[in-house]
């Protein structure tokens, strides 16, 4: 641990002191841990292609796709220090830092489609969300969509109680935690680079992915089951450095604001599509069954995990959820 500190340490010394800097440019090394082709993937490529472009040769975006450089729980300490400039984690990975009322946006059900979850994100809440992350020496420039989540196994899985006993890999929230728990599951709190080989091992017997990320994994593969729950959303922000952002040319910090915005824009349009799309290439695939539940079996789904609200409400904060609630419409008493 004390080596991979001192590591992280040295590589921020070297990126402060203007060694990532070279003839002039400004690097931006922006990593993430997922496939070039998922939303996320294909979105920061676009931010670089921007970025690029409209600074005019002054910044150069070095991305860094499938865990090249860090983990997930490596990668935010290494922004923190400045090892890295640019990341775009998954929303669930700001509770780990302290932020915890990041965790709302994995509780089960609490949005049933992208435009409730654009309405949150884009609008005052989620503002204020990204505000809390200064104190982390963490900006928040934008929000980015991926998709809503299904259960994957070796199994069919048609009702809650399929689950039960089963160890479900997840991200580490204590939110998704208590939702395996009260499906009687498993939870195995596990880096995305090693979702392949624990659930070819039989380490893990299923996973809670959106089909973007099972598809471009091959996770599909190694699960013979794949039922469309839609039970949680997973969605990204992309950060910065504070210190760096902050220590930008005005001018250089507006052209990439604006690579921001329009990267952001494409993101979310296509977040659906390649869902939608990954859906359809593991049916073709032939390797994974791919279930629709029933009006009436999704409803068991939501009945069954209502009580995670009530038992995370406390963690997230009743007042945040209150007007979470208010802006989709979730109904906890139902």
């Amino acid at each position: 641990m004390k080596l991979k500190h001192a590591a992280l340490a040295v590589c921020a010394s070297l990126a402060l002191s203007g060694f990532a800097q070279a003839a002039g440019e400004i690097v931006i090394k922006f990593s993430h841990v997922v496939s070039p082709d998922t939303p996320k993937g294909k979105a920061a490529e676009y931010f670089k292609k921007l970025a690029e472009q409209r600074t005019h040769g002054k910044v150069r975006v070095q991305v860094y796709p499938n865990s090249q450089l860090y983990k997930d729980k490596e990668e935010l300490e290494a922004l923190q220090l400045g090892a890295v400039q640019m990341l775009a984690p998954s929303l669930a990975k700001f509770g780990p830092l302290g932020v915890k009322e990041f965790e709302v946006f994995d509780l089960p059900y609490v949005f049933d489609n992208y435009d409730q979850v654009n309405k949150v994100m884009h609008g005052p809440i989620g503002k204020q969300l990204l505000g809390k992350l200064e104190t982390k020496g963490i900006k928040g420039l934008a929000y980015w969509d991926n998709g809503f989540k299904n259960f994957s196994a070796n199994k069919p899985i048609k009702t809650p109680a399929d689950i039960k006993g089963m160890k479900i890999r997840i991200q580490s929230s204590k939110v998704l935690e208590e939702e395996m728990r009260t499906l009687g599951a498993l939870p195995q709190v596990m880096a995305f680079s090693e979702v392949y080989q624990a659930l070819q091992t039989g380490v893990v017997d299923g996973t809670e992915l959106e089909a973007s990320n099972l598809y471009t994994s091959k996770a599909y593969e190694v699960q013979k089951n794949l039922t469309l729950t839609q039970h949680g959303f997973l969605g990204y922000a992309l950060i910065v450095n504070k210190k760096f952002w902050d220590g930008l040319p005005a001018d250089v910090r507006a052209q990439l604001d604006s690579a921001v915005q329009d990267a952001s824009v494409y993101a979310n349009k296509i977040a659906k599509e390649e869902n939608d799309k990954a859906v359809a290439a593991i049916k073709a695939s032939g390797k994974t069954k791919v279930y629709v539940p029933t009006p009436q079996e999704r409803e068991a789904f939501k009945k069954a995990l209502l009580p995670v609200h009530q038992k995370m409400a406390s963690r997230i904060g009743p007042d945040l959820l209150k007007q979470i609630y208010k802006e989709t419409g979730f109904n906890p008493g139902k």
